[in-house]
């Protein structure tokens, strides 16, 4: 739970009044633009800076007066760490391991991430994607109660991201709350329950990802290229179609309801192919571009 958070690094305020609280057993995405202030109201969370005003309960203890209490149920990935070049991957973990009362087994936390092969490799003999899934196994060896990922996939290819997001899917199972910093718009809309936008410091939303993107309304985009010319007049008389543009050869045909019927039964009535045809439909990645600039105001989401 963050009451009225509020931080300023000399004459800039990176945080600016932010409220809000994450449920049990949830994931809680986070996602902003650089320098929106995420990293410092998770690191305020995690008792790493000192909040210049407001209040923060983490299961119900404060990062800074009970501070090692908190760091036995509470782990943290931080956007950018690193270990001593010659430490091998299986002795940073036992001693990780060591900090805790009830440790989780590296071994299999190694095996879920993809390292297992990598298990006495020195931490300098690791690629970067290899040392952030390092990263996430330390947080994860405690057992914590509630785990803080920021930046949880920056630097892994395709195959170790999507591995890393089953891995993650895995720990909410296990009734961990995960609170996730992240800037692909696919993994928060993969993972987490709810997102907060953060924006200048400030809180632009905190929604579903759904109801994210239901705020930019359920308007549908067809983009096809017609093997023969087609009249933007017959397309607009459709009862369900908002707008037609061109983008080169191609046409776009902006619409909501059955937009998609409605041009497909016209082009089959005239013979017309439709070739190349893609049908978009609004996504978590144009609601957060819209929540960003300013061309949403916040009305009524859930902000505590």
């Amino acid at each position: 739970e963050v009451e009225n958070l509020v931080k300023t690094y000399g004459d800039t305020r990176a945080v600016d009044g932010v409220s809000f609280a994450v449920e049990p057993g949830e994931i809680f995405g986070i996602v902003g633009p650089n320098g929106a202030g995420k990293t410092t109201i998770v690191e305020s969370v995690e008792g790493l800076r000192h909040p210049d005003v407001g209040r923060i309960r983490v299961l119900g203890l404060d990062p800074i007066a009970d501070r090692y209490e908190i760091t036995e149920r509470l782990g943290v990935q931080l956007q950018e760490s690193r270990l001593q070049d010659k430490i091998r991957v299986n002795e940073a973990l036992e001693l990780y391991a060591s900090f805790y009362r009830q440790p989780a087994d590296w071994r299999d936390l190694l095996d879920r991430l993809g390292l297992g092969a990598k298990e006495t490799a020195r931490y300098a003999d690791l690629s970067g994607g290899q040392k952030q899934r390092l990263a996430v196994a330390l947080a994860l060896v405690g057992s914590p109660e509630v785990a803080i990922l920021d930046e949880l996939t920056t630097g892994l290819d395709p195959q170790a991201r999507r591995d890393t997001w089953e891995t993650i899917e895995e720990i909410k199972r296990s009734g961990v709350t995960v609170v996730l910093v992240t800037h692909f718009m696919e993994e928060a809309d993969r993972l987490c329950d709810r997102i907060m936008v953060i924006d200048h410091g400030r809180i632009s939303a905190i929604d579903t990802p759904a109801g994210l993107i239901s705020r930019i309304g359920s308007e549908q985009r067809l983009r096809f290229r017609p093997s023969e010319p087609l009249a933007d007049e017959l397309l607009l008389e459709l009862p369900d179609v908002v707008s037609v543009e061109h983008d080169g050869p191609q046409t776009v045909v902006t619409g909501t309801g059955n937009v998609v019927h409605a041009v497909t039964s016209l082009l089959a009535q005239r013979r017309i192919i439709a070739q190349d045809l893609r049908i978009e439909q609004a996504s978590l990645e144009d609601a957060y571009l819209a929540l960003t600039n300013d061309e949403l105001v916040e009305t009524g989401s859930e902000v505590r």
